[in-house]
């Protein structure tokens, strides 16, 4: 039984998190969701209001990357790790439509991909991790054992979204949460550094018409072939 690197990327909302969060569990691996990072910076550049939806000082944030700190520490209860910005626990304030309309312009800046792409190569160097992304098995994990692409329709990754954002009482309609994930597929397959792609040795999964558990399975046993497991 060898030990390999898993790089799981995709579209916005495809359910990636969800699956490399099992997958890492079933397997006893490392799960890193390199997204938060991305979003947690993005955080830190509206707590200092650095970025806002009318104008971004895209200068200042790089000067202050110094001052960010990020690191994931295990939840038993949860059963993953989750973001600490500056030694502050991040993982809920992260994932709200505020953070979500301004991520991907924070993840175009060439100099923050490169700072948060060394960290995620320095996370994975022993292998035995499951990483989630955009650009893991093109950029961060080239040489990964297993690249899984997952994808599915708009208005489906919409729709999970908006439930997400139903059962944490944010006020947010669905077509809001449509045109945001339409802008960020827009944003992440056309910006110039380390674009939204699928690595040509990538196996696609499109989930529109899975369940949870189908897609965990199909993944699950493309890991243990590559394994060794029986």
């Amino acid at each position: 039984m060898k030990n390999i690197t898993i790089a799981i990327d995709g579209f916005s909302s495809t359910g990636k998190s969800t699956i490399a969060k099992e997958l890492a569990s079933k397997l006893k691996y490392v799960y890193v969701d390199s997204g938060a990072m991305y979003r947690a910076v993005t955080l830190y550049a509206m707590q200092h209001k650095l970025i806002s939806e009318e104008r971004f000082f895209k200068e200042k944030l790089i000067d202050e990357l110094k001052n960010i700190n990020l690191s994931f520490k295990f939840n038993a209860a949860l059963g993953f790790g989750e973001i600490y910005l500056n030694d502050v626990n991040v993982e809920t304030e992260i994932r709200n439509m505020n953070v979500s309309r301004l991520v991907s312009k924070v993840a175009e800046v060439p100099e923050v991909r490169r700072k948060l792409v060394e960290q995620q190569q320095q996370m994975g160097k022993n292998k035995c991790v499951v990483m989630d992304g955009r650009d893991i098995g093109t950029v961060v994990f080239p040489d990964a054992e297993l690249k899984i692409f997952m994808t599915a329709s708009a208005e489906k990754r919409a729709k999970r979204r908006f439930n997400e954002f139903m059962e944490r009482g944010e006020q947010v309609t669905f077509d809001e949460t449509l045109k945001n994930v339409e802008y960020r597929d827009h944003i992440d397959t056309t910006r110039e550094d380390s674009p939204l792609v699928k690595a040509k040795d990538a196996i696609e999964i499109d989930n529109s018409a899975l369940t949870r558990k189908e897609q965990f399975e199909k993944v699950y046993k493309l890991a243990l072939e590559i394994i060794g497991q029986d």
